[in-house]
């Protein structure tokens, strides 16, 4: 026999007896040492003992709770009955799914105090009537004129319907600047002009004219009425549109002003920029711009070029060929 053989038979000779006397369950452990035995401690307790003698059942006591018992309330809070369930989870339950849960359901989603409802986007709430005008006016009304030299209040060039201040003569950082009798205007037979208005008193008495002549009368009772003249130019130092190489502008001499609307009793205003021929107001600035040809040696409107876009410039120059408008 080979040698391999020999010992594996060696083995199996040997452990063959061991696998006949091994017990046909798992051991249990034994009892602890000093333990005692296991004794009834009670009506219906019993311990039963099996055929082995090692396995020990205990049934269970009539003494045991019903159920797992809870935990005593925290001091000061609110009791909660045995039986009742978990304030958490009977919330939980009751309340609606939310979110993706609902799109998945299909269940409308309902909202949380801490999430009111809205049935639409909220819209800011209309402007009141008059505020954007009422706005403009007072910043183009704060700005300073152009000439900030302090003068004597009253009526100006002999007539008591123009109201403002005299001047210094005014002198101009260019050869041909200035106004050797200045007058600032703010305001025309009752028509407030928005800013002051540097100017000189041909040009005021000009401007009273065609307020008086065209102005008033062409707006009537439009809007409660003329109640002002949006002026955004007056003198100025510099070249005709501002630019380079080109000649004076009749502003540099007090000759010139630009009107960019009429201001109504409403708060609304016939606007140069808004409304040039367009409706209503269109008409009225159209049959102003021809009335100020006269009064005006030179009237340039929308229509004469990308620089008098949103206004009117009204100034006194005088041509041998007689007014130049536009």
């Amino acid at each position: 026999m080979r040698p391999g053989r020999a010992v594996l038979a060696l083995v199996l000779g040997l452990a063959l007896p061991a696998f006949a006397d091994a017990p046909s369950a798992s051991l249990r452990p034994l009892p602890r040492p000093g333990a005692g035995p296991l004794l009834p401690i009670g009506p219906g307790d019993r311990v039963v003992a099996p055929s082995d003698p090692l396995v020990v059942t205990i049934r269970s006591s009539a003494l045991a709770p019903a159920a797992s018992e809870r935990p005593l309330p925290r001091p000061g809070g609110a009791s909660v009955a045995a039986d009742d369930p978990e304030p958490e989870a009977s919330e939980a339950a009751n309340r609606p799914p939310s979110g993706l849960l609902a799109l998945l359901t299909g269940q409308p989603r309902v909202s949380t105090p801490q999430e009111p409802a809205v049935r639409v986007s909220l819209r800011p709430l209309p402007r009141p009537p008059g505020l954007a005008a009422a706005i403009r006016t007072a910043a183009v009304s704060g700005l300073p004129s152009r000439v900030t030299q302090p003068g004597q209040r009253g009526p100006l060039c002999g007539d008591r319907g123009i109201i403002g201040e005299r001047l210094d003569r005014v002198t101009g950082r260019i050869d041909g600047c200035g106004i050797s009798n200045p007058i600032r205007v703010r305001e025309i037979d009752g028509i407030t002009l928005s800013q002051p208005a540097t100017i000189n008193c041909e040009t005021a008495e000009a401007l009273q004219d065609w307020l008086n002549d065209a102005v008033l009368p062409t707006v009537g009772r439009r809007g409660g009425g003329v109640a002002s003249l949006r002026v955004i130019a007056s003198y100025s130092c510099r070249t005709r549109n501002s630019q380079p190489g080109a000649r004076l502008s009749e502003h540099a001499t007090g000759n010139a002003v630009d009107i960019a609307g009429i201001g109504l009793v409403d708060g609304t205003e016939i606007s140069v920029l808004n409304d040039w021929g367009q409706g209503r107001d269109g008409r009225i600035l159209r049959q102003l711009h021809e009335a100020a040809c006269g009064p005006f040696g030179t009237v340039l409107g929308p229509n004469s070029d990308r620089y008098h876009r949103d206004h009117l410039h009204l100034d006194v120059a005088s041509y041998r060929s007689g007014p130049y408008c536009r």
